[in-house]
């Protein structure tokens, strides 16, 4: 159990049978009245956001979380499959619950999986990383100092906007967490 004088971002409890993850808050103490915090919690099963006050001294239930270090192997129909690093087997999962980190998964990719009471319910990417680019436009040459962008696809199919100078074949890095551009390596 944790008591509200835990609270701090990241901090994962469990909520109505639901794991939450806490986003952000505030300590409040009014001048008139107990203290209480102020949350935003984040459903890890729904990505769902919540705004929730925790009166001062109230108890929150520590989720039954567990990360497991897995590798990224392939593609199965609606299913991604993963091999625990530690035992060999594999896991699938179904692509509906990695909607968005799908589009930067690229084979033999260690990852974190996390598990609520035995269930993976998401995945945690590394923060940055790196894909070939498979489909843009030519790049016009001297076009490196403009702020204009133009459409790319990635190796894994995702698109994005990258600045005019990038070509075919060139490989970038990629922030996982915005699937924003960030370099070209």
């Amino acid at each position: 159990m944790y008591s509200t004088s835990d609270i701090r971002k990241g901090l994962k409890i469990e909520m109505d049978n639901d794991p939450y993850v806490i986003v952000d808050f505030l300590h409040v103490k009014p001048g008139k009245g107990g203290a209480f915090v102020r949350t935003k919690l984040k459903n890890l099963k729904t990505s769902s956001v919540i705004d929730r006050t925790f009166r001062s001294g109230e108890k929150l239930k520590k989720a039954d979380m567990e990360e497991k270090s897995m590798q990224y192997l392939y593609t199965d129909g609606d299913n991604c499959v993963f091999m625990d690093n530690e035992t060999y087997e594999q896991l699938h999962l179904p692509l509906e619950k990695i909607e968005f980190e799908k589009n930067f998964l690229k084979e033999n990719l260690n990852i974190t999986v996390l598990f609520f009471k035995g269930i993976p319910i998401s995945v945690d990417l590394p923060n940055f990383v790196q894909l070939e680019v498979t489909y843009t436009e030519p790049g016009l040459k001297g076009d490196t100092a403009s702020s204009a962008s133009k459409p790319a696809t990635l190796e894994t199919g995702y698109s994005l906007n990258v600045p005019l100078f990038i070509n075919i074949g060139d490989v970038l890095k990629i922030d996982t967490r915005t699937g924003d551009y960030l370099e070209r390596l």
